[in-house]
């Protein structure tokens, strides 16, 4: 088990590599999860982070959801399946890839934004995964 926790570690610090300033922010968002969701799997791939529990519930990526000049200098996107499409302005882009569930992207940039707003969309994410 710890060997896997040190893997995941390794290959999070190379995912954030060419974006050093955003690790403590992931990092904070990471352990929140884990907190919360101490069952939650954490997967590291090429273009993204996966958080899991039966399902996916969330992504962690560096897609670009919007045109260069409406982005952050420096951000993360946040990715949650919901069975709703989210009402905020912070939902970046929504789309329901299939009847009853909607792909939310949420650009994270700073450590205000990871607020508990943030939290319960999580939480319902979570909750929608576990249940399908």
């Amino acid at each position: 088990m710890e060997d896997n926790v040190s893997r995941v570690k390794q290959d999070t610090l190379a995912f954030f590599d060419k974006r050093r300033e955003l690790y403590p922010l992931y990092e904070s968002f990471e352990s929140k999860i884990i907190k919360e969701y101490p069952v939650s799997k954490i997967k590291v791939q090429k273009t993204q982070i996966t958080l899991s529990n039966r399902h996916i519930f969330a992504c962690i990526s560096f897609m670009r959801p919007l045109k260069k000049s409406e982005l952050p200098s420096s951000y993360f996107v946040i990715t949650l399946g919901l069975p709703y499409p989210l009402d905020s302005g912070r939902a970046a882009v929504k789309t329901e890839p299939y009847p009853g569930r909607w792909t939310t992207h949420i650009i994270i940039s700073s450590q205000e934004e990871l607020n508990d707003e943030l939290y319960g969309w999580v939480r319902q994410a979570y909750e929608f995964a576990e249940n399908k």
